[in-house]
């Protein structure tokens, strides 16, 4: 809560006790406050980077181990905001700090994180207000327009039913309020099946759309919805059935489950080397040019209490390599003005601390840190470093001959050494003339149901080849690699040592950031090191800050695990569709992956027609998943990445789309479950239970499988679209048209009478999620165009680089009063 404190008084206070010799006790001995390392201020919050510190007073996140160490903090007079949260490393505050006051608790060894909020927030923040409030006003003058994006109903899972509708109001005001209502079927009253207030969707401060927070339980399938808005807008459409459409069976002899226990990247790279020499008429093994940096890191061991009297010391060998077998200890002797003193005995290294004339304790960390370095025995087996870049002036204390660890806990079996990293190359016919397919899982070491459900499919595939008649189609017309486990080096990790983490094990910290606390917190976010739309490229969501799980890396593609990614689709440049399998929450999504917070500029969006080509694959797409299980993605959790999840900056779907025009797809599995007790919806994590974790594997599978039937319909696609132009509305002065399609296609036009072809203007999306662009001409007009699908066909068989004039034409006539 907040002091009563005037605030010239509180200032003076807080200066005051930070000049006192204060320091918030070491609870984790012998690890000091500091049990997560913080981020720069500069690498906290993309929007203040330009500054690089927080703008003036802030609202600042700080982290203390303890309720002890919380009253320390109270008892200092600082302006605790009236918030307290656990947190994994201690408690969670908020406090109002001046730039100064941040710097001084950094001094003290206060864990002060970002800034919440700065001056600079607070002026955007009333900048935005009063723009709505005038938005809001111009608005609230005239009845808006609902555009509905989509209305559906579904099952999921036990064949409960759900309603799922997203509408976009003309009126972007957060004051406009959308209430939907709808029937229990044909021929029922409206109103019948339930009303509800839909929720506004909006990002980077943007408004999107209204839908329902999460999909609505409902007893009857709806036949009709009506959505009203506070501002007189209204509008009545079908509500139709999203996925479920008819899947012919797997053949009789069809055979599937293969996994019954999460693995690791060992156990998962044995079992597709076995399958490769099982099936080596249909299947070989790919070996990625670039090793990964190892399941190995550098031995340590840290020495002290107090943040001023810590240091570390780190071997120059890695852990197996000896840095395991060395030790450290510090005696202190009985003599009085003893020296400082380094001896190594072997790989044993005691340092005897110096004494003062009454035979005390003389030594700094810092005295020491200096000892150990410029030592030539000692500092051939070690480094030392004060704590995270503290001064060292604090007193060492003497400590017992301590064995320094790399801390790995995986059994010997996993190798320390640099990872050979292997694709499953899968097809009857691997000369790179058949359509390439690429599935990839666990990006992200702490997803452990991803691989699982790489491995399933490459079992599925080998083992049904001879028994069942769709498969052999899929192998036989396909080009199919699969790669399990993108992340061994990590994933080794998340099994054995740590569970939660993301990345992978480089590390990039410098010594600042280089004790054994945190080496939880080391590592590259492999689906944030690609090249397209990053964080070098000014992009959102990744991180410069090497201890941020979303650390981008020092330089786009500097990790070797992303650099094979590359590899792969540029030496098999016959690869077209990919799919890159995360956890968890129920996602199925497309490029654009990435935008810019400021303005929400995405990258470049798909045109209309593979926007509209994503959907319709994913309508088979994601029947398959739900026809395992009955598991339902939810229309709201399906489309590009922005739309329906958040800004990836630098993700590899996008670097494969935007640098190779690989149709990328990405699934998250772990749909949320239904609780038919509480009727909530609860999510399932990214360690599962593993018999949830293997439902998962076993849906995303037939997921996974339904891509390889896509891209095998892509292969054969010879058919060419056919194409209509739709007059939609006329009035005394102009006419509006579009254009409708038997398949995803895109259109290509011309106004002024001139012959279309490929550079001609293309038929656009209406606005995210809402159709086709509708096209308005001012007078009677000759329009001339043709469609192209997929595929490469063109309607009618018209060479658009050529000279014919078997394109399409029709006379939008506008009668002028």
């Amino acid at each position: 809560m907040r002091t009563s404190l005037g605030k010239g008084r509180r200032h003076a206070r807080v200066a005051l006790a930070l000049a006192l010799p204060i320091t918030l006790s070491l609870s984790l001995s012998p690890i000091p406050v500091l049990a997560q390392p913080s981020p720069p201020v500069s690498e906290v919050a993309p929007d203040r980077q330009s500054s690089g510190e927080q703008n003036g007073v802030a609202l600042m996140r700080v982290v203390v181990p303890d309720e002890a160490a919380l009253d320390r903090l109270n008892s200092m007079g600082l302006d605790l905001a009236e918030y307290k949260k656990p947190v994994e490393d201690g408690i969670e505050v908020h406090a109002v700090l001046s730039p100064q006051e941040t710097r001084s608790l950094r001094d003290q060894g206060v864990d002060v994180r970002g800034a919440i909020a700065d001056q600079g927030d607070a002026a955007a923040n009333a900048a935005e207000r009063r723009s709505a409030i005038a938005e809001s006003k111009e608005a609230a003058s005239e009845t808006d327009t609902l555009t509905v994006l989509r209305s559906e109903w579904f099952t999921s899972l036990d064949g409960q039913r759900f309603l799922s509708i997203e509408v976009k109001s003309s009126a972007t005001g957060a004051e406009t309020v959308l209430t939907a209502t709808w029937d229990r079927g044909r021929g029922t009253p409206p109103g019948s099946g339930g009303t509800a207030t839909m929720s506004r969707l909006t990002d980077v401060g943007q408004y999107m759309y209204h839908r329902f927070t999460t999909p609505l339980p409902v007893d009857q399938a709806p036949a009709r919805a009506t959505i009203t808005s506070s501002n007189g807008g209204t509008v009545t459409v079908p509500v139709t059935k999203w996925l479920g459409e008819p899947r012919k069976p797997p053949g009789r002899h069809y055979v599937a489950d293969f996994v019954d226990h999460y693995m690791d990247p060992t156990e998962v790279t044995g079992r597709i080397t076995a399958l490769a020499k099982e099936f080596p008429r249909i299947s070989e093994i790919v070996d990625l040019p670039y090793k990964t940096n190892g399941y190995r890191r550098a031995a340590q061991a840290q020495f002290g209490a107090a943040a001023a009297s810590t240091f570390y010391v780190t071997s120059k060998a890695y852990g197996h390599e000896g840095g395991n077998d060395i030790s450290l200890a510090l005696v202190k002797p009985d003599a009085p003005s003893a020296a400082l003193g380094v001896t190594v005995t072997g790989k044993d290294i005691v340092v005897s601390l110096a004494t003062d004339a009454s035979a005390a304790v003389g030594s700094t960390a810092r005295q020491v840190v200096d000892a150990l370095n410029g030592d030539a025995a000692a500092s051939a087996l070690v480094t030392a470093s004060t704590y995270r870049g503290n001064a060292g002036d604090g007193l060492v204390a003497a400590a017992q001959a301590t064995r320094l660890t790399d801390n790995l806990k995986a059994p010997q079996a996993i190798k320390r050494e640099p990872f050979q990293v292997k694709a499953l190359r899968i097809g009857k016919s691997r000369t790179g003339a058949k359509t390439g397919v690429f599935l990839y899982c666990q990006e992200h070491a702490r997803e452990w149901v991803t691989p699982l459900t790489c491995v399933e499919t490459a079992e599925r595939l080998l083992r049904n080849y001879a028994r069942d008649a769709a498969t052999r189609k899929v192998v036989d017309d396909l080009d199919i690699f699969i790669m399990p486990t993108i992340n061994p080096d990590g994933a080794h990790y998340s099994m054995y040592d740590f569970n939660f983490q993301r990345r992978n094990m480089t590390k990039h910290c410098a010594a600042n950031f280089g004790d054994p606390a945190a080496r939880n917190a080391w590592g590259v976010d492999l689906n944030r090191n690609f090249s397209v739309g990053s964080y070098f490229d000014g992009y959102s969501g990744a991180s410069a800050s090497c201890t941020s799980d979303t650390y981008a890396g020092p330089a786009e593609l500097s990790e070797p695990e992303a650099r094979n990614e590359v590899w792969l689709t540029h030496k098999f440049p016959n690869i077209k569709f990919a799919m890159n399998t995360h956890s968890y929450g129920g996602y199925f999504m497309w490029p654009p992956g990435a935008y810019k917070a400021q303005g929400r500029e995405t990258l470049p969006r798909v045109d209309f027609g593979t926007e509209e080509y994503f959907w319709k694959s994913s309508g088979h797409i994601l029947s398959a998943v739900q026809s395992w299980r009955g598991t339902a993605i939810w229309p709201g959790r399906t489309g590009p990445v922005p739309d329906v999840l958040y800004s990836a900056a630098g993700n590899s779907a996008d670097e494969h789309w935007y640098n190779r025009g690989i149709i990328g797809w990405d699934f998250e599995v772990g749909a949320d479950v239904y609780n038919q007790t509480t009727k909530q919806f609860e999510p399932v994590g990214f360690q599962p239970p593993f018999a949830e974790g293997h439902e998962e594997a076993m849906e995303f599978s037939s997921g996974q499988i339904a891509i390889l039937e896509v891209a095998r319909a892509y292969a054969r696609d010879e058919e060419r679209p056919e194409s209509d132009l739709k007059v939609t509305g006329r009035t005394g002065a102009s006419a509006t048209f579009t254009f409708t399609l038997d398949e995803p296609a895109n259109v290509y036009y011309t106004l002024d009478g001139s012959r279309p072809t490929l550079n001609s203007p293309k038929l656009a999306a209406a606005g995210v999620r809402e159709g086709a662009q509708q096209i308005t001409v001012g007078k009677t007009t000759e329009v001339h165009w043709f469609a192209v699908d997929i595929a490469g066909n063109v309607e009618r068989g018209y060479k658009p680089d050529g000279h014919g004039n078997n394109y399409r034409k029709e006379r939008v006539v506008v009668r002028t009063p």
